[in-house]
């Protein structure tokens, strides 16, 4: 299983790397389409866990898989993606020197501006990404953090229906 987990968590990871740095390295920042962009890597990313589940259960394990296993291989490829994820964002955003969350805030700014949104209600919605980045420029924990939550439900997540699509038991335990 280990050697499973290594191959396929590592290919996860190096989509969602590679993407990553394609897209966002050379500095232009597309916020409209880059939530799709990033949030559909990801899915594909992450369609490894199907192969890797299903390898296992047929070449490794006579055929047969449970939920439990299949979903523990699951989580274990999504953990070293999602490392590998976090690890690179935190490579790219103190090597290239771009203000991404600066970026971000003047998008967001500008949208909400134009929106129609009551100023009140804008402001108070400005003050907390203000408080939001002041946090996730200063804190390397915090940045962590809240890069793990952009991948790691969506590995979770489609390791849960890989489990469920996947789990097979053996024909001594059918009969």
């Amino acid at each position: 299983m280990n050697k499973t987990v290594l191959t396929y968590g590592i290919i996860a990871g190096l989509i969602v790397t590679v993407m990553m740095w394609l897209t966002l390295g050379s500095g232009e920042h597309d916020f409209d389409n880059g939530l799709w962009i990033g949030y559909t890597t990801m899915v594909v990313a992450f369609s490894t866990i199907f192969f890797a589940v299903k390898s296992f259960r047929d070449k490794q394990n006579n055929g047969a898989i449970g939920f439990g296993k299949a979903f523990l291989i699951g989580l274990y490829i999504t953990l070293i993606a999602s490392t590998m994820y976090v690890a690179s964002w935190m490579v790219l955003s103190a090597t290239t020197g771009q203000e991404f969350m600066t970026e971000y805030y003047e998008h967001e700014k500008a949208k909400m501006e134009s929106s129609g949104m009551p100023a009140p209600e804008v402001e108070a919605k400005l003050k907390e990404m203000e408080d939001m980045m002041e946090l996730y420029n200063n804190n390397p924990v915090f940045k962590a953090g809240i890069t793990y939550t952009e991948i790691l439900p969506i590995g979770l997540l489609i390791s849960l229906v890989c489990a469920g699509l996947l789990k097979r038991r053996s024909a001594a335990q059918a009969g």
